[in-house]
């Protein structure tokens, strides 16, 4: 391996992570602050805001599609029972749920309750806790299992955590996480109208954490939701890019058209209340951030005239949905969901928890039908456009342009420095600075005109040198090696690729500008005649993509690079990480297309099983 001694690490600026961050901060200054002149300007930004919203999370929601509604079976309580259900929201896809239904005729108000990252979805206690209290008062509950999560996963009994890498999968194929959630929700509300016990005018939407951010997409997009209560998710944007959250919480190019604030205000003027808790440790959702956002969403609920249907409330409680939270949901609720109270906290008479097995719409393997998960919904329709796209005629400047659009490649990156350190092992070490300031290690040893440039996603630490008389170059990108910021809590590149993503660019279009800059520097200053690249897994899809786009490049060697980007199951998930996700590749034409349009001559390795 490169003898590259610990040191250079602090030669290095690595600052690929603060200028994300000063990025960030610029977008809330500018988009924060929400048209509130008149009502006219308001209406037309919310049209607008809307729009782009179902463009970006490529929300497909058809309310004609028959719901298919079943029921599998009831829990008798006392007051009230649980009804254990199937609903069909794409025609690929059905929804498990369960339905909360008080005694009587109703008709009844009804809440949708969207859980938090529970890996055993609408079961798990404090949510449940939630559709008990809320059916003893008097509510119709639907509570509905995430995408990719409990009865949704990729088969029984499967506990799975979609926020990440398997989430993020839907990119490859045109959809996003928050998308479908807010598609299967939508269809909820359907399902909540339909059903002759319940008041279709009197509709509210609660949850916590991711469910808390699925509550707000709800009431900003559907106006049937009367009331809301999104419970410790609400922060600013900006707060998403310095801290840790879930992919399903990520709105692609988000922060290149709106900030939280402006979500927030798309209910108005219908009813909500933000719950925040005090000692939450995720940066994202602490109070501070909540208020940045909340303080910009009141001048639209004043400008509607209704400045008493928004407000927050504070709670000296870490993350989750507890029962003093709970009490403050079910007081708002009474108000603007039966106009009794004023809005004070209330109790509910008790009830006792339901362990999972007994909630399980189809509680053994046999009983189980094909409700569709993310795996089986990428693989599917991931096939489907790739052999579209094998019967479709290729036009290779009309593909190659269309690349462009989908990597979000803006003006090319140049090298605006090169700091040269000194020479260890025969290894020549530079420091290059591009035009968009962004740091890059390179190592470089020289022998002839001809080089192999190689790129890894653990850095440089994992590159293996060839012979002495064969010129060599290493470089470390945004986002691995000495320019990783920091270890990611959940998987490799899931907070960096986040980030990206937020900003409206992608890993792989970073890393793309990134290698053409250095590629340029190599030839131009450095004097290589002719690069080879030689790149493994996630970096093995940017030489070749790459290759697409710049035909100057002869030859690749592409070891351990994913064959399919489908999705994310265990035996590939090192290639199938948030770094390979490109929203829309598999409609363009995948990996397949990219090697039927690189000019280079491509040899494939495998070194893993």
């Amino acid at each position: 391996m490169l003898n590259i001694p610990k040191v250079w690490n602090n030669t290095v600026g690595n600052n690929t992570q603060e200028l994300l961050m000063v990025e960030a901060a610029s977008r809330f200054r500018q988009f924060a602050e929400l048209p509130a002149g008149s009502v006219e300007e308001w209406e037309e930004h919310k049209r607008r805001l809307r729009e782009m919203i179902r463009e970006k999370a490529a929300v497909h929601y058809d309310p004609s599609l028959p719901l298919e509604f079943r029921e599998f079976g009831k829990i008798v309580c006392k007051g009230y029972e649980i009804r254990k259900i199937v609903y069909r929201s794409r025609p690929e896809l059905l929804v498990t749920a369960n339905l909360y239904v008080p005694d009587g005729k109703g008709p009844f108000p009804a809440v949708i309750f969207m859980h938090g990252h529970s890996l055993i979805g609408k079961a798990e206690k404090s949510y449940q806790g939630c559709c008990h209290a809320l059916a003893l008062c008097g509510y119709v509950v639907l509570i509905v299992d995430t995408f990719g999560t409990a009865e949704r996963s990729t088969g029984f009994g499967i506990r799975e955590y979609h926020g990440s890498a398997l989430g993020a999968s839907l990119m490859n194929v045109g959809e996003t996480l928050l998308g479908c959630q807010l598609a299967d929700n939508m269809r909820g509300v359907d399902l909540l109208c339909s059903l002759p016990w319940v008041d279709a005018s009197r509709i509210g939407a609660t949850g916590a954490s991711g469910g808390g951010n699925q509550t707000m997409w709800l009431a900003a997009m559907d106006e049937r939701i009367k009331a809301a209560v999104p419970v410790v998710s609400v922060g600013t944007f900006d707060s998403y890019v310095r801290s840790c959250n879930c992919f399903c919480e990520v709105l692609p190019d988000g922060l290149t058209f709106t900030e939280e604030s402006g979500v927030l205000a798309l209910t108005a003027p219908r009813a909500m209340m933000i719950c925040t808790a005090l000692q939450d440790s995720n940066a994202a959702f602490q109070a501070a951030e909540m208020f940045r956002s909340y303080e910009n969403a009141r001048p639209v609920y004043r400008l509607l005239n209704v400045p008493d249907s928004f407000t927050c409330r504070l709670f000296n409680t870490v993350h989750g949905y507890f029962p003093e939270i709970r009490e403050a949901m079910l007081g708002w609720f009474a108000l603007h969901l039966k106009g009794q109270g004023h809005g004070c906290p209330m109790r509910h008479p008790d009830f006792l928890l339901l362990p999972e097995q007994e909630l399980l719409v189809f509680p053994t393997p046999e009983s189980r039908p094909d409700v569709g998960s993310i795996v089986s919904f990428c693989r599917e329709r991931g096939e489907q456009l790739l052999a579209e796209s094998r019967k479709t005629p290729v036009d290779r400047e009309d593909k190659t342009a269309e690349l462009r659009r989908i990597l979000h490649l803006g003006a090319p990156l140049k090298v605006i420095s090169a700091r040269k350190h000194n020479r260890i092992d025969s290894w020549d070490r530079y420091t290059l600075t591009l035009s968009n300031l962004v740091q890059l290690p390179l190592c470089v040893r020289k022998a002839g005109k001809s080089c192999v440039l190689q790129i890894h996603p653990e850095g440089k630490k994992a590159f293996q040198p060839f012979p002495p008389d064969c010129a060599q170059a290493a470089l470390d990108l945004s986002g691995h090696g000495e320019n990783q910021p920091e270890s990611d809590p959940i998987a490799p590149y899931h907070e960096f690729a986040r980030h990206l993503i937020w900003l409206g660019y992608t890993v792989q279009g970073r890393w793309i500008s990134e290698l053409d800059a250095v590629c340029s520097f190599l030839r131009d200053q450095l004097h290589f005649d002719d690069l080879i690249l030689q790149g493994s897994r996630e970096c093995a899809v940017t030489c070749l993509l790459y290759s697409v786009l710049e035909p100057k490049i002869g030859k690749l060697i592409l070891i351990d690079m994913p064959d399919d980007c489908l999705s994310r199951t265990p035996e590939n998930e090192k290639t199938q990480n948030l770094a390979a996700k490109i929203f829309g590749i598999l409609n363009w034409g995948g990996l397949p297309m990219a090697e039927k349009l690189s000019g280079a001559a491509i040899t494939k390795l495998q070194t893993e099983n």
